[in-house]
């Protein structure tokens, strides 16, 4: 064999093993990279849940609030209409005494 020839094996021979290496270290990125999204995948789904828990009472409040508005618009019209008729009954007596 001739040296170049040697020298040619010797360099196939190490680029195979660094390539073997490099093939390896690639293979354990990719675990540790699925590994990660599978973390953060129960992050953000741990993040809807408890999103999910914040946002319902404060549905509920919601609800709660506009029913009381209501009930209070309600009371109101029933107040006035209770008040009004006798206010302006005597208003009216007042308009006739004055002609």
């Amino acid at each position: 064999m001739d040296t170049a020839q040697i020298l040619l094996l010797v360099v196939v021979i190490v680029l195979t093993f660094l390539l073997l290496v490099l093939g390896i270290q690639v293979f354990f990125i990719l675990k540790e990279f699925k590994d990660t999204i599978a973390k953060l995948n129960k992050v953000l789904d741990d993040a809807g849940v408890i999103s999910e828990s914040v946002s319902s009472p404060i549905a509920s409040l919601s609800t709660i609030v506009t029913g009381v508005k209501t009930g209070l618009s309600l009371a109101s019209l029933l107040r006035g209409k209770k008040t009004r008729p006798a206010g302006s009954g005597q208003k009216r007596e007042e308009k006739n005494g004055e002609e």
